[in-house]
Formats: structure tokens, sequence, C-alpha cells
């Protein structure tokens, strides 16, 4: 399959290597001459402008989004837009709002997949776990590319129509906070508590069978190791906070009850006063996203 890619920050990069690592084609588009450059050098073909992107994939397109949520994804599909036609692809794989989705969708002449993506920088190795909304049709024409990036076939799934893999990401992020905030509270009461403990020690004990093992307290433990039992200089401040704030926001209206997801956005925008528990999910950010730690002054 010939597959264009547009947006070639660090998840974009991490498309293109596991597509071309499958086998597949791949023309790689970036307004920074630097990225594109980088993906050329791991065999990407090259496209100077998303026209040249186009031209270079013929018919049938299939195109991934890999763009920043809101203006980037309508500035992209505006430019898209005369070059695509009713046989061709547009997968979204950015953190766009689930209702954006359905707009883009139903306006789209090209069949539009929102492809809600987790794993960060991780998935470079390990792939990708995908959550698609969309047509069937086109999801299973887009199935040797998800295959791909992806985890493996159990690493992806269609979750419903337009909208609902974004919808369903959403969510995941939600609940993603609320762990942290859970390690997090439980860490800190051990910083504070009776003992001199080694966190790190606490943190490889319970991934060893312990009925709270998880990747991210794995990346607990990798903080521990690197930043030690106190976190060193990592600040007291939680960046982030609007997919949490999509969650909330359609629980009020669905008047569901989730006080641990409310709580830890909460938490995230109390980030004024220095907490033990946010400064670890302040790290834990850059264990399964890469994003920036924040440090002390």
């Amino acid at each position: 399959m010939q597959l264009g890619v547009i947006g070639l920050g660090r998840m974009g990069q991490i498309v293109v290597e596991r597509t071309l690592a499958a086998g597949h084609d791949v023309v790689a588009f970036d307004i920074s001459e630097e990225a594109v450059a980088t993906a050329a050098d791991a065999g990407a073909e090259p496209a100077d402008s998303l026209e040249d992107l186009c031209d270079r994939l013929g018919t049938e397109k299939r195109i991934w989004l890999m763009v920043p949520a809101g203006d980037a994804v309508d500035a992209a599909l505006d430019d898209l837009a005369p070059h695509l036609g009713e046989d061709d692809i547009v997968v979204d794989g950015g953190n766009s709002h689930f209702e954006d989705s359905v707009r883009r969708a139903q306006d789209c002449d090209a069949a539009y997949l929102d492809c809600g993506t987790s794993g960060g920088p991780a998935g470079a190795e390990l792939g990708f776990s995908l959550m698609v909304g969309g047509p069937e049709d086109a999801y299973e024409a887009m199935r040797p590319v998800f295959d791909a990036v992806a985890t493996g076939p159990a690493g992806h799934d269609r979750m419903g129509a337009a909208g609902s893999g974004h919808y369903v990401k959403m969510v995941h992020n939600g609940v993603e906070y609320a762990l942290m905030q859970a390690y997090g509270e439980g860490f800190e009461l051990l910083h504070e508590g009776r003992y001199d403990l080694d966190l790190e020690a606490v943190a490889r004990t319970w991934n060893n069978g312990a009925v709270i093992r998880s990747w991210l307290l794995e990346l607990c433990e990798e903080a521990f190791r690197e930043e030690g039992s106190d976190l060193g200089d990592v600040a007291d401040h939680v960046s982030g906070g609007s997919t949490g704030t999509w969650t909330v926001q359609e629980a009020l209206e669905l008047e569901v009850p989730v006080p641990l997801i409310h709580g830890a956005l909460a938490e995230r925008f109390a980030s004024r006063r220095d907490r033990f528990s946010r400064r670890l999910a302040n790290r834990l950010r850059y264990g399964f996203g890469r994003h920036e730690v924040v440090r002390r002054e």
C-alpha cells in the first residue's frame, strides 16, 4: 500500500517508520523541511507541499494526518479538499474532539476515519493502540497499515461510526488521568509515611506480580530510578488537561458520575502548591509521551 503521511513530529515519524518497516510505501510532508528530511532518510518519498503529496499518491489516496488537534486539522483538510474524492481515505490520528471528527466526516468528500492513538514514543518499538471510528469499508481498506502501525492485528479495532474512535480515546485519557493520580497519591503517602523507603524498589516489587502492576507503574519505577525517591528537582506542575476536560464535560452532560477522573483533572488545575503526587505525574508524562519535564527553579 502507498500511504501519505502529513505531520512528521514524534508520532508522525513513528507512523512513517512502522509503515515502511512493514513493506509499504510512504510519501511524507511537513511544514518543517528538517522533519521531511528525517522521513526521507528513513525511506519515505518526500513531498514539498500537500498538492505535491496528493500528486504522488495518484488515485485512491490513503492519507494519515498526524497534526495537532484543532485548527491545524481543518487547515490541512481545506488544502486537501480539491484533491480528494469518494475513493480516497483520510485518517486523523491526533487527539481531536469527537464532535469535530463527526463534523469533518460529514464535510469531507473522502472517507474519514478518526483514529485515537495511544502509546506515545514507546510506540516506535512496540506499536500503538489504535481506536478507529468511521466507515467499515474504509477501516478494512486501511487494515494493512493499521496492522503495521499498531502492535499488530489485536492492537486496533473499529469502535463504530464517525467520532467513536476519538470518543473512546477521550475516555481512555480520562482513565489515564485517574490512574496517574492514584499512583501519585499512593507514592506520596509512602514518601511522607513512617518508613524511609526506596520507592524505586517499591515500584519494582509491585510490578512483579502485584494486582496494580502496569506500564504506568513501570514508568514510576523509571522515574524514581532516574530522579531519586524524592523526585529531585521535578516541579509540582502537571501540564495538559484538554482530553480530561472533554471527558468530564461529557460525563456531566450524560449525568454519569466520574469522581476519580474529575478529581484528577482538578489536581492538574490546582498544581500551584507543591505536591509530590503532581510532581510524579509531571515525570510520568515524560515517561509515556516524552513531554517536557517542568523543573523547579
